[in-house]
């Protein structure tokens, strides 16, 4: 899972640097921080839980065995906290580059900061859940001395709190495609890539309910079996989401198809008309155009009718994708735009 996402974030990155030309956007260096903090957890689950007796019987492990895999349950906690804020972050700034207006805006930055305060305050208690620390993983013995907060209460919450961020993460864009006037093609195509964000709420429920039965459960190295994988799979199709709009970039150079433009043939007009702006109707109703202009030149003879010129241009069109805004456009959406003729 962590080599598939790696490969959609180097996607990413690849066409941004070297075949479009783009800058690389804050939201980009957050898609990058997610995978960087998700190769210790693939290592870990790897190396660490999996060696020390993660999916099996806590009765046949040695005591050291024991002690090792709750010492990377702790470290597994608060890397879990951190990842999902961060790839949170990058969809969040992804939406302040396509969604320019005031009130989008405002209403995005609240969401960060709402965000940056939920992730730091769970990563805080995650590391400082036990009083020593160390008696996370010491505790079992019943020979060490100490306290703890309670685990499940702090996974339930964090758990709810984040998918009720997901579906308001999810409302912002589709709230403001609606009043976008885009070719059907392009709508549903933009649309479908946002709703497959919503595979990551499915599998956080999914993960919600693997941390219900592990509380339930006694055998902790095979109860968190089940935790760990959902954990892993919700990080990783987050890291996917976040690239879904560079992958679609892609599918869009390799297949001209499916951006939904309209291309006439030589002689006719070529028209390709954008976003709607809420502040100018008189914006909105102008198309930009180009195409084939006829000029007829007239002689200054007094029988002009019969002797004239016809003079023809053709003009040719060529694209280019500037940046995520020229996926959908949703610049015009907030901006009022000018004619270009």
């Amino acid at each position: 899972m962590a080599i598939l996402g790696a490969v959609f974030v180097l996607a990413r990155f690849s066409y941004k640097i070297f075949f479009a030309g783009l800058d690389i956007g804050w939201d980009d260096w957050f898609v990058l921080a997610t995978l960087i903090a998700a190769m210790p957890s693939a290592i870990i689950t790897v190396y660490g839980t999996t060696k020390n007796g993660l999916g099996r019987d806590i009765y046949t492990l040695t005591p050291q065995m024991i002690t090792n895999v709750l010492f990377y349950f702790y470290i597994m906690a608060w890397l879990y906290f951190l990842q999902v804020t961060l790839v949170k972050l990058a969809i969040i700034f992804f939406y302040m580059r396509i969604f320019p207006a005031r009130e989008v805006q405002r209403m995005l930055w609240g969401t960060t900061i709402f965000i940056i305060v939920w992730g730091l305050a769970f990563v805080i208690t995650a590391v400082f859940q036990c009083k020593p620390i160390h008696y996370f993983w010491t505790k079992w013995d019943g020979l060490h001395e100490g306290s703890c907060a309670n685990a499940n209460a702090i996974s339930w919450s964090n758990a709810a709190i984040s998918i009720a961020l997901d579906l308001w993460m999810l409302a912002i864009p589709l709230w403001q495609l609606r009043a976008l006037r885009l070719h059907w093609k392009k709508k549903i195509g933009v649309a479908m890539m946002f709703i497959v964000g919503t595979f990551v709420t499915v599998v956080s429920i999914i993960r919600l309910q693997s941390l219900v039965d592990f509380a339930k459960g006694s055998n902790p190295t095979m109860d968190f079996m089940e935790v760990s994988i959902w954990s892993t799979i919700e990080i990783i199709v987050g890291i996917m989401c976040a690239c879904l709009p560079s992958i679609r970039m892609i599918l869009v150079k390799l297949f001209p198809s499916i951006s939904g433009s309209t291309i006439r043939s030589k002689g006719r007009q070529y028209y390709q008309q954008y976003g709607s702006d809420n502040r100018s109707k008189a914006a909105r109703s102008q198309p930009r155009t180009v195409g084939v202009v006829t000029v007829d030149r007239t002689s200054p003879d007094v029988d002009s009718r019969d002797r004239h010129i016809k003079f023809q241009k053709t003009f040719t069109v060529s694209y280019s994708d500037s940046d995520e805004a020229s996926l959908v456009q949703m610049a015009d959406l907030q901006r009022p735009r000018q004619a270009h003729h």
